[in-house]
């Protein structure tokens, strides 16, 4: 098939969302938001051999691009509206492979209502590609990283260090939940204790850790630093009413703004980080 035939199969694959008013196949997806609402964009590239390996299916590959984008918008406390998602695939790749990335990112699409909006196709030396999803919130509700202040406590959505080819869960259950409630939120792709340092340095506050609860079979140092959880870690008032399931892991306190600890111990915030030199390593 050419690039328009590709096009087209995939246009007739999606289905259109209720606010696209032109989607695939024009120069601009139009997309005509409710009143009330505060739009919420986010980016995410996904490279073979940088976030994937090359083994990893087609399908599956599809899956998670457009899951860490959704956990983005979780995070924030939104909801998923569209996507745009630019794919560039090496020649050796056949028209099938792409029509399977894109049966694997619609699968979740549809479960979580992100219509697919539009795009772009290309070839490259290898495959790289870009998910842009839009969500919403009510206006002034969604959630950020700089709102946690001292005495808060901190929380995680989830057991932490699991593998890191395992299914990734957006948790777009727990956005309606948190808005209104949670103080400062972020999702954790990098490791718990690098992005909450991240949170910690966006609000000016230091964190204590008192405990991390660990999926089985995996470990301390994989929970505090591995990444790829895609769990939200959020802060609530005081003592705060968590939503089920989530599970307390220590406080927001007075400090040098990132600073955490561990036990008493100070805790040095390493994850994954695309520019890290190998001294920081």
């Amino acid at each position: 098939m050419n690039e328009l035939d590709l096009v087209d199969r995939i246009r007739k694959m999606a289905d259109r969302g209720p606010r696209i008013a032109l989607g695939i196949g024009d120069d601009c997806a139009i997309y005509q938001p409710k009143g009330g609402e505060d739009l919420l964009f986010t980016t995410d590239q996904f490279i073979e051999g940088v976030h994937f390996r090359p083994d990893l299916p087609a399908s599956a590959v599809g899956e998670r691009a457009l899951a860490r984008s959704l956990s983005d918008i979780a995070a924030m406390g939104g909801e998923p509206r569209f996507c745009l998602v630019s794919l560039a695939v090496p020649a050796q790749e056949t028209d099938g492979w792409i029509l399977s990335f894109y049966r694997g990112l619609l699968g979740l699409a549809r479960k979580t209502g992100t219509a697919l909006a539009g795009g772009d196709l290309a070839r490259g030396e290898k495959i790289h590609c870009d998910v842009m999803v839009c969500g919403s919130a009510p206006r002034g509700k969604a959630l950020r990283r700089d709102g946690a202040r001292p005495g808060d406590s901190l929380w995680v959505s989830g057991r932490l260090g699991r593998p890191w080819d395992r299914r990734i869960r957006p948790r777009l259950d727990l956005a309606p939940a948190l808005r209104g409630r949670a103080s400062a939120c972020i999702d954790i792709s990098d490791g718990l204790a690098l992005d909450l340092h991240r949170m910690c340095v966006a609000s000016g506050v230091a964190a204590e850790l008192e405990r991390v609860p660990i999926a089985r079979g995996s470990t301390l140092e994989r929970a505090l630093h591995g990444g790829d959880d895609y769990e939200l870690l959020f802060t609530l008032r005081g003592a705060g009413e968590a939503p089920t399931g989530t599970m307390r892991v220590g406080r927001i306190v007075r400090g040098e703004p990132g600073a955490l600890s561990f036990l008493g111990q100070t805790l040095e915030p390493r994850g994954y980080e695309h520019f890290a030199t190998v001294t920081e390593a």
